[in-house]
């Protein structure tokens, strides 16, 4: 009796400790860049869960139950402000989850490393005791920013890019102006747009001699296609997440990519 009474109590310590390591803070993302920097900053101490697919806006993207019961168990969620049903799922779903809002842009090294140290103070205020294991994670993952960001720069000062006058879609404009190109114009979401502005924005091209139209994946490309056409440039399409196009596994990667894709349709510049 006494035995199994023995085995009884070790067996409720390890299921206790087993249920210590396994309550691993819930974090959801709204999207894979904000996942993917809370996964780098928290490593194992957290368990990470984002909502919308890659190739999706985030501003049109259909909520699925799954999703709800996601934010439902969530310890913390992170998101950015771009997704117009956020405060209504938080509303109907309730609970003590701590809402972290990242606004801003992401795409570039600079903008991604701010980025990372806002989800480091986010996660050391839930879990203080780790705050230095975050600190370290970041570091190490801002050094690979910015090394990156280096090397970017120096090939797009290479191949002049200054020189080339471009025409952006808005959500791309950062990355394209941080490299260095010539963004003469900018335009919004083409379900927003009309024929009078490809036609304004086909006049801005000719007239700049416009190499390139620069367009971003999860809103749409067929506006910036046609306008390409207009003024006889380069449709160029990039993409704001990993994992949406080829090659994109990782923002480092996505960084590198779009990159390439512009350097590929622009060069050899004059």
């Amino acid at each position: 009796m006494k035995k199994l009474l023995m085995v009884g109590i070790s067996l409720l310590v390890f299921a206790g400790l087993g249920m210590t390591v396994l309550a691993q803070p819930s974090i959801v993302a709204t999207h894979a860049v904000l996942g993917e920097f809370a996964q780098i900053v928290g490593g194992e101490l957290i368990e990470v869960t984002t909502i919308i697919p890659s190739g999706f806006c985030p501003a049109f993207y259909d909520l699925c139950p799954s999703d709800v019961a996601s934010v439902s168990r969530a310890t913390m969620v992170l998101y950015s402000g771009i997704e117009p049903w956020m405060d209504s799922l938080l509303e109907a779903v309730g609970g003590t989850a701590s809402v972290v809002l990242l606004t801003g842009e992401w795409n570039t090294p600079d903008a991604a490393a701010e980025k990372v140290d806002a989800i480091v103070a986010a996660l050391s205020g839930l879990l203080p005791g780790d705050a230095g294991i975050f600190a370290a994670n970041a570091a190490a993952y801002k050094t690979e920013l910015a090394s990156l960001g280096i090397s970017l720069k120096a090939k797009a000062a290479t191949l002049n890019a200054a020189a080339v006058p471009v025409i952006s879609m808005a959500w791309q404009e950062m990355f394209v102006a941080w490299l260095g190109f010539d963004v003469v114009a900018t335009y919004g979401i083409p379900g927003n747009l009309s024929l009078r502005d490809l036609v304004d924005l086909a006049a801005v091209g000719v007239t700049d001699g416009v190499a390139a139209v620069i367009d971003n994946l999860q809103s749409g490309v067929n506006f910036g296609a046609k306008l390409a056409r207009e003024v006889d440039a380069i449709h160029v399409v990039l993409s704001n997440f990993p994992g949406a196009m080829p090659r994109t596994a990782t923002v480092l990667d996505l960084f590198a990519q779009n990159a390439e894709a512009l350097f590929s349709a622009v060069a050899p510049l004059p």
